[in-house]
């Protein structure tokens, strides 16, 4: 065991740097770096986020094992670290500045917005249309608002927003209720910045469907889910982050989307927003049409996952619910990905991750620190659901939300004031090509991460 990191999980892992703790992680492995874009130079984010992460991939990497062993396996253990996690946590980026044609990315910026009264808040708007109504409402000029919104759409996938100076003078000037206000009118998610942070959310909720089916097959092949099929109906990060680590512990995941070539939110043509989806299979099928929901059941029928992050309406509506789905496949474990679960209600804004900061308080960053974190916590539930399965043969409905995610973050934050003893990276395209970094990541049209696991 690793100092501060439970058994299995060590700071460096396969990159051959003397990295001693989570300054060194976050420094090497970019996410200062990255992080640092709102600010013009590298900052260290306020958690302690890649031991946290590496500790969750680790409780993941221990069910796996168990799964395994379930299966036949004769597993002794797994072993990942929070380098891995750190890359984890900035593949989109590394895989963007790695990709052919240059990167796009605005100046510095992105702090959350406050009201006259020093409120802080967050926004979200669906489409463009919304964003220019907010702030007309809001008394901003046409020149702003326009020249706001490919900088605000796009914050997340650049890690920076320079929003107009004039939008924030407008924040500034008003009272947070005649923000909410305006914000409902015009259709603008708002959310205020919770103080004190949440911090007492269930990580996941898991319960058996009452559906019994026959025990999971042995293993066949090197990994615990080898010869396990996903299906993924995910437009987010948080559901496609899941699937794409179970295709790391061995499953065969098929993505399912509307289009052939992308549904809007995740575009395959885009390095930073494929790379989840390497090693998938894709299929077009619309859930909204009947002829959609029937090539949607015939692959449920044999599948061992099945993951959504639709509104719980429409998938009760479109009959792909838990108990629908576990009339059609016995046994299917029913992964559920929310944006908030219980948390605001029936009609909650979008979800999206500064939003979902702000409302538990996480310390902002436009790294998507809580999807990523979300997309490990439903990973190490759909496992541990799995392996209920290949011990009782018994299927279950599992859940997990951002909400919850972020509030996970906040119970585990600790102030780390430990020295810097390794260089600071400031360029990802030079850490993708450091020969030190070469055990951990792998070139597919841009480097990406191998997978945080080694199984033993």
């Amino acid at each position: 065991m690793t100092a501060g990191l439970p058994e299995g999980v060590s700071w460096a892992g396969p990159v051959d740097l003397p990295l001693a703790g989570e300054i060194d992680v976050q420094a090497a492995c970019g996410v200062m770096h990255v992080h640092g874009r709102r600010f013009g130079r590298p900052r260290r984010l306020d958690l302690n986020y890649t031991c946290m992460l590496a500790t969750e991939l680790g409780e993941t990497g221990a069910a796996a094992v168990a799964l395994g062993r379930a299966r036949g396996m004769a597993l002794r253990g797994m072993s990942t670290s929070a380098a891995q996690a750190g890359l984890l946590a900035v593949s989109r980026y590394l895989a963007a500045a790695t990709a052919a044609g240059p990167e796009d990315i605005p100046g510095p910026g992105g702090a959350p917005l406050v009201s006259v009264e020093g409120i802080g808040y967050e926004v979200e708007a669906v489409d463009a249309a919304v964003w220019r109504r907010f702030w007309v409402a809001m008394g901003a000029g046409a020149d702003a608002v326009a020249a706001g919104w490919p900088v605000f759409h796009r914050r997340v996938r650049t890690a920076a927003c320079p929003l107009p100076a004039e939008l924030g003078w407008v924040a500034a000037r008003t009272a947070i209720e005649v923000t909410e206000r305006c914000a409902r009118d015009t259709g603008m998610g708002l959310v205020r910045v919770a103080h004190p942070p949440i911090d007492d959310l269930a990580p996941y909720s898991a319960r058996p469907t009452g559906a019994t089916a026959a025990r999971l097959p042995p293993v066949a092949g090197p990994l615990p889910l080898a010869g396990l099929r996903v299906v993924e109906c995910c437009r987010r990060d948080h559901g496609v982050m899941a699937g794409h680590l179970l295709g790391f512990l061995g499953a065969t995941v098929t993505r399912v989307v509307p289009e052939p070539r992308g549904d809007g939110l995740l575009d395959d043509s885009v390095p930073d927003d494929s790379v989840l989806d390497r090693g998938k299979a894709v299929v077009a099928a619309d859930p909204a049409s009947a002829a959609g929901r029937r090539v949607l059941r015939e692959l449920i029928a044999g599948a061992d996952v099945f993951t959504h992050d639709w509104p719980p309406d429409k998938a009760q509506a479109w009959s792909l619910d838990a108990a629908a789905v576990t009339g059609v496949r016995p046994g299917v474990v029913h992964a559920h990905a929310t944006d908030w679960g219980a948390a605001l209600g029936r009609w909650p804004p979008p979800g999206t991750d500064p939003v979902v900061q702000a409302y538990a308080g996480v310390p902002p960053t436009l790294l998507p620190v809580v999807a990523v974190y979300a997309g490990v916590v439903l990973t190490r539930a759909i496992t541990t659901a799995l392996v209920r399965r290949a011990e009782q043969g018994c299927g279950h409905r599992v859940e997990s939300s951002l909400a919850a995610a972020a509030a996970r973050l906040n119970a585990r934050r600790s102030a780390c004031a430990a020295p810097l003893s390794v260089p600071v990276c400031t360029d990802l395209t030079a850490l993708a090509a450091d020969p030190r970094f070469a055990k951990a990541l792998t070139r597919d049209g841009c480097v990406v991460p191998v997978s945080p696991w080694t199984f033993h």
